[in-house]
């Protein structure tokens, strides 16, 4: 029996993507969003990880929110990772960063990426998951709950803690 080559064996592993965002609040708490113009509904800014470039989370939320909003920011602390089951597509696991709050110079110099967003808006915690419905919305109100509570990174599945 022959042993298969090490590029076999890892192209026989299973795959999963991985996405990251930011979370951007102003001085009222209210969440930064924007409105893809490739789907329905709203989004953090965020994108996929260019693993293959050898991109890491963090560097993908920062050049993703770069492009998409053109703010270009170091990114605080890993607030949640979320493993997101797909029916379409592999699992995502999700991570999101800390932003920081956006002071008002900081949310005049917003230029959204036109290729791919249509606008942005400050939403309040409670209409989050009228604009964030699913994991995204559950994801993001579980990272503002470590930022209020000072607790540490939390473990989502498919947006509800681990554990």
């Amino acid at each position: 029996m022959t042993t298969p080559d090490f590029a076999t064996y890892i192209a026989g592993l299973p795959r999963i993507l991985a996405g990251a965002a930011a979370l951007f609040r102003d001085a009222e708490g209210r969440v930064l969003l924007v409105e893809p113009n490739y789907r329905e509904g709203w989004a953090l800014p965020g994108g996929t990880v260019e693993s293959d470039d050898g991109e890491t989370p963090r560097q993908g939320a920062r050049r993703e929110t770069a492009e998409e909003i053109g703010l270009d920011v170091g990114l605080g602390r890993l607030l949640a990772v979320d493993w997101v089951h797909g029916t379409a597509r592999p699992p995502l696991v999700a991570y999101l960063y800390d932003g920081g709050v956006l002071d008002e110079s900081a949310l005049k110099s917003i230029r959204l990426q036109e290729e791919e967003l249509l606008s942005w808006r400050l939403v309040p915690r409670e209409e989050l998951t009228d604009h964030l419905p699913g994991a995204l919305g559950r994801r993001v109100l579980a990272a503002l709950d470590v930022l209020a509570d000072g607790g540490g990174t939390v473990e989502l599945e498919n947006g509800h803690r681990v554990g």
